[in-house]
């Protein structure tokens, strides 16, 4: 399948833009990947683990719309992904609308993060940072680089335990990765962990990360 091809994004610097999640901000989405924009194929099935939990109606649902299998450590088109996470996101949190959506959504990055972090990369990360989410944060964009092949992210300090951390040219929405960023300083220690994202445009992000 041909994929759109990609356009940059813009924002002014330091604007912020909402998060509307719809029918056309996947489509905004959408139309900005790459057919070499790929994640791994655990993604997906966690998205199958999230969604089993409901079980019923849900699980047939998010069968129906799987146009195949996948392989944990094979890579498939984040186009792809992205209908089937938004579709899950709506199947877990019961509801479409946009609070229901980023609830789903910010609930699916957690199921992700348990995902890589149970993995020989996820393990040998914790192992590395051991109880230290400052070190963990310091190494979080080479854990990405291991699971999908977009985006550029960094990391800039703002105190002892809080920081930003930066992605451009990510395709996940924000409450996703905020998920994802609770999850993973929780897992080596830090407590209270708040990260809230803040949308410079549609495929980019700051997250502002603390704990204690």
């Amino acid at each position: 399948m041909t994929q759109p091809t990609p356009h940059a994004s813009h924002a002014a610097p330091g604007s912020l833009q909402p998060l509307t999640l719809d029918a056309h901000d996947l489509a905004q989405r959408l139309a900005l990947a790459s057919s070499s924009d790929t994640c791994k194929g655990m993604f997906f099935n966690g998205l199958f683990v999230a969604v089993q939990r409901k079980g019923g109606e849900a699980v047939d649902r998010l069968k129906q719309a799987r146009s195949q299998k996948f392989v944990d450590f094979f890579n498939y088109p984040i186009a792809e992904f992205l209908p089937l996470a938004f579709l899950a996101a709506e199947l877990v949190a019961q509801g479409a609308t946009p609070a229901k959506l980023a609830e789903g959504i910010r609930s699916l990055g957690r199921q992700a993060t348990d995902d890589f972090l149970g993995t020989a990369v996820g393990k040998t990360l914790l192992m590395l940072s051991g109880s230290d989410p400052r070190r963990l944060m310091n190494s979080l964009s080479s854990g990405y680089k291991t699971a999908v092949s977009y985006g550029v992210r960094s990391v800039t300090w703002t105190g002892a335990s809080s920081c930003v951390f930066s992605m451009r040219r990510d395709f996940m929405p924000h409450p996703y990765h905020e998920g994802v960023l609770e999850q993973v300083v929780s897992a080596v220690g830090g407590r209270d962990a708040k990260v809230t994202g803040r949308r410079l445009d549609v495929l980019d992000t700051d997250y502002e990360v603390s704990w204690r």
